[in-house]
């Protein structure tokens, strides 16, 4: 069914995003109502959520062909318009499929942000029971990163706020890291992770920016006959340095999928240094949290935070 709105064009100018509306509080009626309001082709699809959630923006099912993406926080807003801008000029130079924006919503209905409708990609989320071959894992998303990377990237928006850091300097994360190690818990060798944070920071981005995802691990990818067929949740991307997209190869991959990873993206040994530095912020950050082994299902990590430290520790070269 056809959606008679002009395609990446907003249904009126945005409102400010003023007010403050919880995750919890973005619900099938909220959806229901923005739909009946400013999509109404869509008034007789059925809305419900999606199995699996993520914390940036909250995600329906509307009917059997499109997705509606809400933000979260309004820290998340600036993605929506960069989603829509940016994700139909990098589609055609990608392997695989990615998010296509079809409707950029408006506030409304009681809720203070621009949101976005897009298609329903197929597949399901790149978890440990999902994928029965990790070094075609490794080899597929190698080769979608090398094309992303890439991609001409004038104009693009330069890594910053909107990415939350991902693409630019390391050393912002630096109090993170430290207040992690700080913490003095049994499961980090301090001495160890701040060496190798050292090294991170110390080998620092010099060359043009790339575009970049921000925010690749397994909860991203979907599979289809275990091989990847779609990368989704471009809100961090921008164009920086590309380190940030590398940390599956100790939250996912190890072994001979860990070298095919390497092997396939082709980037440089400082590169893969700062990408280190970024896989032990993450996982500092989770382990930190109250209970990190549920934070480490919902990226659809294979290992424990506490093991991917000792993972980049011993990688360390």
């Amino acid at each position: 069914m056809p959606i008679h709105l002009p395609i990446l064009k907003a249904i009126h100018p945005l409102r400010a995003h003023t007010g403050r509306v919880r995750k919890a509080e973005i619900t099938v009626d909220v959806v229901r109502c923005l739909l009946d309001e400013q999509v109404p082709d869509l008034r007789a699809e059925p809305v419900r959520p999606v199995e699996v959630d993520g914390w940036d923006n909250t995600s329906f099912r509307v009917g059997a062909r499109w997705l509606a993406r809400l933000p979260s926080d309004d820290g998340y807003v600036p993605a929506v318009a960069k989603e829509h801008r940016w994700l139909p000029a990098l589609a055609p130079h990608l392997p695989v499929a990615i998010p296509e924006p079809v409707v950029l919503g408006a506030p409304g209905c009681g809720f203070p942000r621009p949101w976005s409708l897009y298609r329903w990609l197929p597949g399901g989320t790149a978890t440990d029971g999902r994928v029965v071959d990790f070094d075609a894992l490794a080899r597929d998303l190698a080769g979608f990163l090398r094309a992303l990377h890439d991609v001409d990237p004038t104009g693009g928006p330069v890594a910053g706020a909107h990415s939350f850091g991902r693409g630019g300097p390391l050393a912002f994360y630096d109090a993170d890291v430290r207040g992690c190690v700080n913490r003095g818990d049994a499961e980090v060798d301090a001495v160890a992770v701040l060496r190798v944070w050292a090294d991170a920071v110390q080998a620092t981005f010099s060359v043009p920016g790339r575009w970049f995802h921000g925010d690749v691990t397994p909860s991203n990818l979907l599979v289809e006959d275990g091989r990847l067929s779609a990368v989704i949740d471009f809100g961090t991307c921008g164009v920086g340095d590309p380190a940030c997209d590398l940390v599956m190869a100790w939250t996912c991959f190890d072994g001979p999928s860990q070298r095919i990873f390497r092997d396939g993206v082709a980037l440089d040994d400082g590169t893969w240094a700062r990408a280190r530095g970024w896989a032990l912020w993450k996982a500092l950050l989770t382990l930190r949290d109250p209970d990190p082994d549920n934070s480490a299902r919902r990226y659809g990590w294979r290992f424990p935070a506490a093991e991917i430290i000792r993972r980049i520790v011993a990688d360390e070269s």
